[in-house]
């Protein structure tokens, strides 16, 4: 990711010893499929900064329809590793991908005979063992547990189609490009590509040792070792792959120094963090895997760090999923929040181009750079179409602020702040009427432009789509929150003019909002507003979301809150995003039916905005009681809308991410509605609001809590119906208040 992703890429010819593959790239780019079937295979996702691997349970990368593969840079740089015993597939024992940068796969034998003497099953151990830092180590460790000498032999299978992820996701079929053959050198293979963009793209793999035996195929390699173990002995191979983009190569540690700098790193995380504490030892398996998968999708690059949005599909900065993540978390640890709003600063839009939907201060919605991208057959370098970016950039800044009283840095984003706000008002209101809304102008962009940006997430009443422009309900309340925020910005820095004009600019958003998108005879606000200003009437669940944004008339909200947990809107798992009396209701439809952790934390700390405490933590008990269900309780992208029953379990989504930000962030967006925390550092207070714990929390104790420079401990305890809270510690001059 770079600002020199507008300009044209760098050709590069193939390296000497390099031979054109025409079998390989008519193969790829003529025959091979890369449409992502959907499928319920439980895959293994490790990652570290912008490198990740995808793997089935026993490590393997089949190629096919999977989108398994190692990517790097928005490119699969390895998309078959194979391992097979003497000719055999190897038997599963365990996998686990639990720690984010690391997996591990225990496999054993089937019965094998090896030049008469058998092997009988379960005699062998193997177990794979994978990190990722600047490249991906495997160690592989066999063990004999039979008392007499064996003879294996392990094949390996290697390939690379070097498919860009827009190709993956089938999002585009015709590919172009050049593949070479590879070419083994000792102990090294090497597979080599040049992109769309022109760039050489080579995939680097250290055997460690010279193979046994090797055989080609159409754009693979496959080698053989040979492994002699006496009774009871180990052996080990190693391998070492690595992805070179344009010739550039990066340094990467041994792997136990790998391993010992990612834990440290790991540490030094936790460490800057709001330690959590709380009697329920399964919410706070929760919360630790929260906070671990955050840290996972930290990603650091040139331009910045961000938080990625998702694995696998979303490796990358997106304006409106790590923004939205990073305010989520402000009471963990506000720091990627500063990270974020500087990345996303630094690419602002700052012209009128419609191939990226882009304008003049404008925040990103997606950033890429594999080869379409780079090559501008996608326009992804960025990509501007999120209505919500800016609003958002906006709203995270000022609540930032209200965390941290950070004024160097307020001071750094200021011109950003004020180019944002002129957005607003000069190009993301089109019509002059108050409202934002969006119409797609690239041809290669997003029809819909919100957070449910699947082609048919808007729909009116009859099922039919609504026309654009499209006024979306919580874009309103985005940008109502967002001109508060800045105004008490404006206050602390004695710009009391501004503040004035921003808090009138909401108070009549407010005003208009309630009357246009209010429907009398739904008891419920529309979900948008048409081209032709008529209310969109499926009842879903966006229009919430302006509960958590003070932008809903306080008895609209009380109409709104009993709608939401009638059983058309509450699954029992949480809150669809739309209801099951709409028309285009499916409980499996990526955004007209299903359940999303980070939609229902955002509606939850909404209600505890009304004071709707009971609801708040019904919607959190729901999230708790599905997460329990899940592999690693790594709450999900989302999933399938289907009513609770008793007994059964929340449904999965074939293909949703996880990790995935939004949904790591939400237990503490959460957890911190229940606990009733605000900030207003620039006044030196952490407010505390009507604390009401479930009755699965008995006490929840937070240590080295921020608020502008100072450290505060409290621990909050449950008795029956009341919750009261105590100081344990403060390093600071913060003052605690009680607020109603």
């Amino acid at each position: 990711m770079s600002t020199a992703a507008r300009a044209a890429s760098p050709r590069l010819e193939p390296p000497t010893g390099f031979e054109v593959d025409h079998e390989a790239t008519r193969l790829y780019n003529e025959n091979a499929t890369f449409v992502l079937t959907d499928h319920t295979l439980s895959l293994l996702a490790t990652k570290e900064g912008d490198m990740f691997l995808y793997a089935d349970p026993e490590g393997n990368l089949r190629g096919g329809e999977l989108g398994m593969g190692l990517y790097y840079r928005d490119t699969r740089f390895l998309s078959r590793y194979e391992m097979e015993i003497g000719e055999h597939p190897a038997v599963l024992l365990s996998s686990s991908a639990e720690r984010a940068y690391m997996s591990y796969v225990d496999l054993t034998n089937p019965d094998l005979v090896d030049g008469g003497v058998e092997i009988p099953a379960q005699t062998l151990n193997i177990r794979r063992t994978r990190v990722i830092k600047e490249r991906l180590y495997e160690r592989i460790r066999f063990k004999n547990y039979n008392d007499h000498r064996i003879h294996v032999r392990v094949n390996f299978e290697f390939g690379s189609d070097f498919a860009d992820i827009f190709h993956v996701r089938g999002l585009l079929h015709e590919r172009t490009g050049t593949f070479y053959r590879p070419v083994v050198e000792g102990q090294t293979i090497t597979f080599a590509h040049s992109g769309e963009d022109g760039l050489l793209r080579q995939t680097v793999i250290d055997l460690g040792t010279a193979p046994s035996a090797i055989e080609y195929g159409i754009g693979s390699v496959r080698v053989s070792f040979d492994l002699d173990l006496v009774g009871h002995q180990t052996k080990l191979l190693s391998f070492v792959i690595e992805p070179i983009v344009a010739g550039v190569e990066r340094e990467g540690p041994a792997f136990d120094v790998a391993v010992h700098e990612l834990r440290r790193s790991y540490d030094e995380w936790d460490h800057e963090c709001t330690s959590i504490y709380t009697d329920n030892e399964v919410f706070n398996t929760l919360l630790q895997r929260g906070r671990r998968d955050l840290r996972a999708l930290l990603t650091d690059t040139p331009d910045g760090r961000y938080i990625a949005a998702g694995i696998p599909w979303y490796v990358a900065a997106f304006g409106r999923d790590s923004l939205m993540t990073a305010h989520q978390i402000l009471m963990l640890n506000p720091a990627p929040a500063r990270d974020t709003l500087r990345l996303l600063a630094r690419f602002q839009g700052d012209r009128v181009d419609e191939w990226r939907d882009e304008e003049p201060g404008k925040i990103l919605h997606e950033i890429r750079t594999g080869a379409l991208a780079n090559a501008a057959i996608v326009p992804h370098t960025p990509y501007y179409g999120s209505i919500d970016s800016t609003p958002l950039f906006l709203m995270l800044f000022g609540t930032y602020f209200k965390w941290t009283n950070d004024r160097a840095f307020a001071e750094e984003m200021m011109p950003h702040v004020e180019r944002a706000l002129e957005w607003i008002d000069r190009y993301g209101d089109m019509d002059g009427d108050g409202f934002v809304e969006y119409q797609r102008r690239s041809r290669g962009g997003l029809d819909n432009q919100g957070w449910k940006d699947s082609y048919n997430s808007i729909v009116n009443a009859d099922g039919s789509l609504a026309e654009s422009p499209i006024a979306l309900s919580e874009v309103q309340g985005y940008v109502y929150l967002a001109k508060l925020r800045i105004a008490d910005v404006y206050d602390a820095f004695d710009r009391e003019r501004d503040a004035v004009a921003l808090r009138e600019q909401a108070h009549e958003l407010k005003k208009r909002f309630n009357e246009a998108f209010w429907v009398p005879e739904d008891s419920f606000y529309a979900v948008a507003l048409d081209g032709k200003k008529r209310p969109v009437r499926s009842v879903t669940s966006n229009p919430a979301h302006g509960m958590y944004c003070g932008i809903l008339d306080p008895e609209k909200a009380g109409e709104v809150s009993r709608r939401l947990l009638q059983p058309d809107m509450f699954s029992g798992w949480g809150i669809r995003t739309m209801s099951k009396s709409a028309v285009a209701y499916n409980p499996m439809s990526y955004h007209n039916g299903t359940v999303w952790p980070h939609d229902n934390a955002l509606i939850a700390a909404g209600l505890k905005r009304y004071g709707y405490h009971k609801q708040t933590n019904r919607i959190a008990t729901a999230i708790f009681d599905a997460a329990v269900f899940v592999d690693y309780m790594r709450l999900p992208e989302l999933f399938c809308g289907f009513t609770r029953r008793t007994p059964n379990q929340p449904v999965s989504y074939p293909v949703a991410c996880s990790p995935q930000a939004w949904a790591a962030g939400s237990p503490f967006l959460l957890l911190q509605a229940m606990l009733g925390l605000s900030a207003r550092a620039p006044e030196n207070l952490l407010t505390i609001n009507s604390p009401v714990l479930p009755a699965w929390l008995n006490w929840v104790e937070l240590r080295n809590l921020r608020v502008g420079d100072s450290l505060i401990s409290l621990v909050f305890r449950r008795e029956g119906e009341m919750t009261g809270f105590s100081m344990i510690s403060k390093e600071g001059s913060v003052r605690v208040i009680m607020e109603e």
